[in-house]
Parts: C-alpha cells; sequence; structure tokens
C-alpha cells in the first residue's frame, strides 16, 4: 500500500478513521477484501504473490497498514514478506506495543517498511507507526496523519494534500464515504519542483506523485489497484469498506466490499 491517511481522535464519533490506496502492478495476484479463516476475524485483502495483505482490521477493532519504504537496494533475497505483518499482527492476540517489542530484533529480515499498528479506537488505545529504516517507532498524537513510501507525515505532495483533503472531509458530522473516496481518487499532478527525489527518475516521480495513480513502470500496467475506508468508534464498533479493482492490464472496473466491525 502506498499511501494511509489517518485521522486520530479528530471525529466526535470516530476516533479512528483511516483512508488507504494501494498502489501496485496490475498483474500481480490479488484477492479482494475478505474474512480470514480463524477466531480473529481479520478483514483484509490477500496478496496471492506472498500470502499477506497491506491492511486489515480485526473484529475487536484491531488495525494493522503497511507500505514499502521506497529506496533503490533490491535488499536481501530471502527478505521475508512485509506483507505478513500485518497478517501476523491481527491474527495474533499480542497488544500492538509488545508485537512491536518482539518485531525489533527481527526487523531486518524485511525489506524496508513502514507498519502502523493500533489496539483499537478505545479511549486507552494508542496508534504506533514504526519503519525498520531508522525512525523511531512513534505513538502517534490526536491529529490528521499521512504515511506513504517515506517517513510518517513527509513533505512530499500527496501526503500533504491527502492531510488536507482528509482534514476537511472529517469536518461533517457523519463524514461522507463517497467524500473519502474521492479523496482517494485524486489524479492531482504535483508540479516537478515539489516532487521528491527518491532515485527513481522524474517520469517516474511525475506518476508516483499523485494520490490515486494510473500508468505504466518499466512497461507494465501500475496503478491504484484498491481504496479502503476504516471508520472505528470508542467501542470499536464501525466499518470496513474497499473499493478495488479487478486484475487487467488496464485497471479493470471497480467492485465494492463491506464489512461491520463489532465491539468487544
Amino acid at each position: 500500500m502506498c499511501l494511509v491517511l489517518i485521522a486520530w481522535r479528530v471525529h466526535p464519533r470516530y476516533p479512528l478513521i483511516v483512508a488507504a490506496n494501494r498502489d501496485e502492478f496490475y498483474a500481480r495476484p490479488t484477492e479482494p477484501a475478505q474474512r480470514w479463516p480463524g477466531a480473529a476475524g481479520m478483514i483484509a485483502g490477500r496478496d496471492l504473490e506472498a500470502g499477506g495483505s497491506w491492511m486489515g482490521a480485526a473484529a475487536d477493532g484491531r488495525f494493522a497498514a503497511v507500505t514499502n519504504f521506497r529506496e533503490l537496494e533490491a535488499g536481501p533475497a530471502d527478505a521475508r514478506s512485509r506483507g505478513e505483518l500485518v497478517a501476523d499482527f491481527l491474527q495474533g492476540d499480542a497488544p500492538a506495543a509488545d508485537y512491536l517489542a518482539t518485531l525489533a530484533p527481527r526487523a531486518q529480515r524485511y525489506r524496508g517498511y513502514n507498519l502502523l499498528l493500533a489496539d483499537g479506537a478505545a479511549p486507552d488505545a494508542m496508534l504506533h507507526c514504526a519503519s525498520n529504516r531508522g525512525a523511531p517507532t512513534v505513538s502517534l498524537p490526536a491529529g490528521v496523519h499521512g504515511l506513504c513510501n517515506g517517513p510518517l507525515d513527509s513533505d512530499w505532495p500527496k501526503v500533504r494534500r491527502g492531510r488536507e483533503l482528509l482534514a476537511a472531509a472529517v469536518t461533517e458530522a457523519e463524514p461522507s464515504e463517497e467524500a473519502l473516496f474521492a479523496l482517494l481518487g485524486d489524479s492531482t499532478r504535483p508540479a516537478d519542483g515539489e516532487l521528491p527525489d527518491t532515485g527513481i527518475g522524474l517520469a517516474n516521480e511525475r506518476l508516483l506523485g499523485s494520490i490515486a495513480i494510473h500508468g505504466e513502470i518499466a512497461g507494465r500496467g501500475y496503478g491504484t489497484r484498491s481504496s479502503t475506508l476504516l471508520l472505528l468508534d470508542a467501542d470499536n464498533r464501525g466499518r470496513f469498506v474497499e473499493r478495488s479493482r479487478d486484475v487487467d492490464d488496464h485497471g479493470g472496473e471497480w467492485r465494492e466490499r463491506r464489512f461491520d466491525i463489532g465491539g468487544h
């Protein structure tokens, strides 16, 4: 997943609002959001190439999302799938802080990642962000945050614009799903001078610079494969809504899947 926008303890009804896009090659086999087997009642899409996921929620309101950290180095040939971190946390029962503590000694077995974990949206819950690329693990303060393929709340234009749009969207008493999905579909291209220089060349920086993406990388179709919303209240009740595209060189048509999350 390439962009995760979070309104954390901002909205009076929903302490946790997440709006996220997963960007990937169109040919990478993927299953849409579904309830995974097991007592945790995990809701997430499934990456059929590596077996993990990019974002999900458990029946008790726990939340996880992972993004790749953009870097030129290929990393170890035997690197583990970053998507397994989402599945491992949500299918287990360890509190987020404990899970991150056990992850730290083995974090370098993975290519670069940013990992968001929360125990839910109850008043005593915390939302954590961890990375294996030098940034310290932090507990996010209340506010609107953005995570892409660099540091948390970076000044990348898509992160900055996404945070601004989400902040405006969550001023409503009942946030509009259509407004949130429209935010995730924003294809505004920033000026070249605003783009980061991450070593991938200007053409690719341009393609990846907008919130929603559609194009080609190295001659292969690449773009936003799914957009997902998560809204949770203080009792860990809410909904998980995904709009995803079938695998297709042209991106395919969008389909929606919707799940209720119940509190404990």
